[in-house]
Formats: structure tokens, sequence, C-alpha cells
């Protein structure tokens, strides 16, 4: 799996997950920093790699898109600091791994996270 870590995300957050055996980067090693979300996404599902974000227009494209992929993995916590990230991302790129796989948008806060399937259906 291949993971692509938002602008509004830490670059130290590569380092801890490629530690625990991803393949990660972040989109400034990668791509102008004031790309747009829809530039990112589009790169993203070009190179077959996962959106890491704390954006929430992440999930607003995917919907209005009726994209099967990029996998979007959307941050809702408090704090984003790559200490307290890694072990949640960790866990959760484990138990969701198949989902991922498939195409999701998963939401994950400080009590629990969400999966929904791509594409999203607006009712």
């Amino acid at each position: 799996m291949k993971l692509l870590i938002d602008m509004n995300l830490s670059p130290q957050l590569v380092t801890l997950l490629q530690d625990a055996g991803f393949h990660a980067a972040h989109w400034s090693e990668i791509g102008n920093p004031r790309a747009t979300d829809r530039t990112i996404m589009e790169w993203a599902r070009k190179h077959n790699y996962w959106v890491i974000t704390n954006d929430l227009d992440f999930g607003d494209i995917l919907a209005a898109t009726d994209a099967l992929c990029p996998s979007v993995v959307q941050i809702r916590t408090q704090d984003v600091s790559p200490n307290h990230l890694n072990p949640i991302l960790n866990s959760l790129l484990h138990q969701y791994k198949r989902y991922l796989e498939e195409g999701a948008l998963i939401v994950v806060d400080e009590a629990r996270s969400r999966v929904r399937m791509l594409p999203i259906k607006l009712s």
C-alpha cells in the first residue's frame, strides 16, 4: 500500500509510517504545496496511492465525482501530531486494508472510525 500524506499533516508522519513498513510520501516531496485538492486526488489516483488527510474536501470530491479511487483516510482527531496519529493509523491501515484496497473513505476520530465504500452515493 502506498500512502500520500496531505499538506495539512506533518511530513514527520512519513518516517513513522515507513518505519512501520508502509510506503509513504508527503505531498511536499511530490508536487506544488499550493496544488488544489483535486490535483492531489488526481495524482494519487494515477499513481495508486491512498490519501491521508485532515481536510474534509477530499470526501466531498469523492462524493461529487462518484470516484472509485483513490481511497482516502480522513483524520478528524483534535491532536494531529505524528506521535499521536502513528498508532491510530497503523491500527486503522491494517484493520481496514481490504476496504482501502477496494476503494473507501474512512473517517477516524478519537472515539471511532467509519467506512464508506466508493463510490459514495448521496441520497
